[in-house]
């Protein structure tokens, strides 16, 4: 039977809990959801990393939008990713793109090297190039461990077809791992088509706020998210039926 895993998407040290309790098998911790994540303050990874036995990969992205970076921000991801090796974390999740959308080969590499020994995830990135096909093989190139991808779609789900031809053009090599729109409703359906071994997940809810007084004149303050305890669990029993 195919072993079948799931990664959890954390904006808080909740839902890392949460993750390891329900049989998750790694946690991609991240800052910032509405805007899609980035990079999460050494002392949440701290301790973070001082409260769950399972993977954990934070995301190294300086700022939202591109993932096409200047000089002063690949030192900025330099100077975090020797944070995390510092802190035992199993390896980062990260993106690179040139002027024209490609992945960043030569910045990637080097990436890569600065991570060592801890493993790397393409993410998103993946998905704002103009030929998926040519990304994997660049991406294999620079020696990363999986791809995180939503097939180039808004959703996962939407891109079945696609990321079933990632699976078969990977092989071996590397893991495509579909995230984005990923829901215990519609898990078991994208596992028949993708043949994926590897799925990525925030299910995300907002927290209540416990202030007893609340100024409702004010409303910019956000919202806390944690992940939803019972649809992880749900996720999981999916993917250990294989």
């Amino acid at each position: 039977m195919t072993k079948r895993l799931l990664e959890v998407c954390a904006f808080a040290i909740e839902s890392c809990r949460i993750a390891e309790k329900v049989g998750a098998a790694r946690v991609e911790l991240c800052a910032n959801p509405i805007e899609g994540g980035t990079t999460p303050a050494y002392g949440t990874i701290k301790q973070v990393r001082d409260s769950i036995s399972i993977g954990l990969y934070p995301i190294i992205r300086p700022r939202s939008g591109n993932y096409y970076y200047t000089p002063d921000e690949y030192q900025m991801i330099k100077a975090d990713i020797m944070a995390c090796r510092s802190l035992h974390c199993d390896g980062i999740s990260v993106g690179t793109q040139t002027i024209h959308g490609e992945i960043d080969t030569d910045w990637l590499k080097r990436i890569v090297e600065w991570a060592g020994p801890m493993g790397v995830t393409c993410n998103r990135a993946f998905d704002g190039t103009p030929d998926p096909f040519k990304a994997l093989e660049d991406i294999i190139a620079c020696g990363c461990e999986r791809v995180l991808t939503s097939g180039q779609q808004t959703a996962a789900p939407d891109a079945a077809g696609l990321l079933g031809q990632l699976v078969q053009q990977a092989g071996s090599r590397i893991v495509i791992m579909p995230g984005a729109g990923v829901k215990s409703a519609n898990l078991a359906k994208l596992v028949r088509a993708s043949n994926a071994t590897e799925y990525h997940s925030s299910a995300r809810v907002a927290a209540p706020n416990p202030l007893t007084y609340i100024n409702t004149a004010v409303n910019d303050y956000g919202h806390v998210y944690i992940a939803d305890e019972e649809e992880l669990r749900k996720m999981v029993a999916i993917l250990q039926q294989g």
